[in-house]
């Protein structure tokens, strides 16, 4: 069974069940300050199981079913074994006040045996024990007892049988895990609880259902391979190139074939390589691919031929399900090449310098009269580590990797403290700079320095969206973005009109503003198609950094989210192009003030606010 089918039975199948509604991934950059990457198939989903949003007025049902695009790092030390990836597929459904445990674990059941013909003599699962937060669960294990003999039924601790939050805070609750040959292919939550920032438990109004299978791994189960390297998921795009040849170790086939894969996805979704967050994410990942090639053997002219094939067979096998692979590939193909020449530049230096430092530990030929000279494993000081890191641009990725070879070890406690200490100076220099801004929050038109700041900076950037409305609804729809620039003491907003404000015009704007505030009216985002986008009317004009100087429009990717401000995009009275993050409902924006409007330009005008 390829994986394709896969996908399309897991859909058909909970489509069918309770009235499961179909809804397209999200992005991997999620509308989340908490978390840099959307790292699971409920985090599109968390303010229905709070009750911000009403899953029946949204989707015409209380469940919904998913195929979500996932990325996680916590397990890219693994990445090159058997079953571990950063990105990967969730297959996913939803219930958010409806069903709960007795359903959910019996349409597993059911979905991995009569739907995927997995053996039932090869499943098994764990449950939560309990402790003093949360009580033993019983009521999976009765249900689980009715499915499967006792001993294939297991009682698993906090970490690994409680799930949640997405981020910093947020729905979780007690979960099962299910396994095919034990190895883990899905894990069921059942969503009782909101856990606050100080990790207190609170019941949620209403119990919902999050369920997530991994699609490499169930590929692995289903089509009875040993790795996830050997599905279609894998051998499609890459093939021969998942085989070791010469010696090479096997692993560095792997991370090439997964952190490529991942890659793409990345930048099809608006990441850029930089040097922090999401960015600096996509950044590690090629430089450990590039390196990956290089211990291949192939480099140069050789390493581009197999990029360039590889990231082509990649978007192609990929973009039939999704789309926007496709739409953006010379996007990816251009970020690829750019961040890998950058790179190549230090790389062969790096490498000689590496092993001059820490060779391998190799056999030795020994002449006649020669005797062992024994070679011992090194540790790699944290300084030590640091140097490569900033002299050829080694991330810890390719380090570990680098000293997995020669048996030696790092002190990445001493790297992350050497990683401190020049974080520290550059942040120095930033606060002289930029007055202490830049260092949490960063988009080149939203910036902030601390948790504080970030809620104030989410405030004013919900209130710059209702001020451009506010605009074109007393000055005219001749009013069109020209820049904006957002800190935790103020926004400032760029727009084209041809002269001064009257005092009048600016406190109608200003009440318009605060009447929309008073109204406390949600905030939340669609992502549509970008032609799709247009046609519902959201504003999309120019970008902070393009401005009217340039003259050019902000270029968008052909996938957008589309933040609006009312009960639904029809109504909306705010919509515009936007990747967030925002606040959730208006009334959390506070008094909105003009604080000074005045000319930059012919033709262009800007305002200054702040928020009380």
């Amino acid at each position: 069974m390829s994986s394709e089918e896969i996908r399309k039975k897991f859909r058909d199948f909970f489509e069918k069940k309770h009235d499961h509604k179909w809804v397209n991934s999200s992005s991997l950059i999620p509308d989340d300050p908490s978390v840099l990457l959307t790292t699971a198939g409920m985090q599109q989903f968390k303010r229905y199981y709070t009750g911000e949003l009403d899953a029946m007025k949204d989707f015409g049902s209380k469940n919904t079913v998913s195929i979500q695009k996932s990325f996680r790092t916590s397990d890219i030390d693994e990445v090159g074994d058997e079953t571990h990836n950063t990105f990967f597929e969730m297959l996913g459904h939803f219930s958010f006040g409806d069903y709960f445990k007795k359903e959910t674990i019996e349409w597993e059941y059911e979905f991995l045996t009569n739907v995927l013909n997995i053996s039932p003599d090869r499943i098994s699962a764990t449950v939560f024990a309990g402790d003093e937060g949360i009580p033993f669960d019983k009521e999976s294990y009765d249900i689980w007892s009715r499915l499967l003999p006792a001993d294939r039924i297991r009682r698993g601790s906090r970490e690994d049988n409680v799930w949640g939050p997405a981020g910093s805070e947020g729905p979780c609750g007690a979960a099962n895990e299910v396994y095919v040959d034990n190895v883990e292919i899905g894990t069921l939550v059942f969503m009782e609880y909101y856990s606050a920032q100080d990790k207190s438990l609170t019941p949620l109004l209403k119990k919902g259902v999050d369920v997530g299978l991994g699609l490499e791994r169930l590929a692995m189960k289903v089509q009875n391979v040993p790795t996830i390297f050997e599905t279609d998921l894998f051998q499609k795009p890459f093939g021969f190139r998942l085989i070791a040849i010469g010696g090479v170790d096997i692993r560095y086939n792997r991370i090439f074939a997964d952190h490529l894969r991942a890659s793409i996805f990345l930048i099809a979704d608006g990441v850029k390589p930089l040097n922090k967050d999401a960015g600096y994410i996509l950044r590690r990942l090629i430089r450990r691919t590039v390196v990956s090639l290089h211990k291949m053997g192939l480099s140069g002219s050789g390493s581009e031929s197999t990029l360039a094939t590889s990231l082509d067979k990649v978007i192609d096998y990929y973009g039939s399900f999704y789309n926007e692979l496709l739409t953006s590939r010379e996007l990816t193909k251009q970020t690829w090449l750019d961040e890998k020449i950058k790179f190549e530049k230090t790389l062969e230096m790096g490498l000689k310098e590496f092993e001059a430092r820490y060779p391998a530990l190799r056999a030795q030929t020994l002449k006649p009269g020669e005797s062992y000279r024994i070679q011992v494993p090194q540790n790699i000081s944290g300084k030590d580590a640091f140097d490569l890191h900033q002299s050829y641009g080694f991330t810890i990725d390719v380090l570990r990797d680098l000293a997995r070879e020669g048996i030696h070890k790092i002190d990445e406690r001493g790297f992350e403290e050497e990683f401190r200490k020049h974080k520290e100076i550059s942040r120095a220099g930033s606060e002289k700079k930029f007055g202490g801004h830049g260092l949490i929050l960063d988009t080149g038109e939203l910036k902030a320095g601390s948790e504080e700041e970030l809620k104030k900076v989410l405030r004013l950037h919900t209130a710059t969206h209702l001020l451009q409305q506010a605009l074109r609804e007393v000055l005219g729809k001749e009013v069109q973005q020209r820049g904006s620039d957002i800190t935790a003491e103020r926004t400032r907003f760029d727009f084209s009109f041809p002269r001064k404000l009257t005092s009048e015009e600016i406190k109608k704007v200003e009440d318009l503003v605060n009447q929309k505030v008073k109204e406390n009216l949600p905030v939340s985002f669609v992502e549509l198609p970008k032609a799709e986008a247009e046609k519902v009317g959201a504003l999309h004009f120019f970008s902070a950094k393009g401005g009217s100087a340039s003259g050019g429009k902000e270029k968008y990717p052909d996938k957008v989210k589309v933040y609006f401000v009312g009960k639904s995009l029809d109504t909306a009275w705010s919509k515009e192009f936007c990747g967030g993050p925002h606040v959730k409902r208006t009334g959390e924006i506070g008094k909105f003030k003009i604080i000074k409007e005045e000319a930059v330009g012919s033709g262009t005008r800007r305002i200054r606010g702040m928020v009380e």
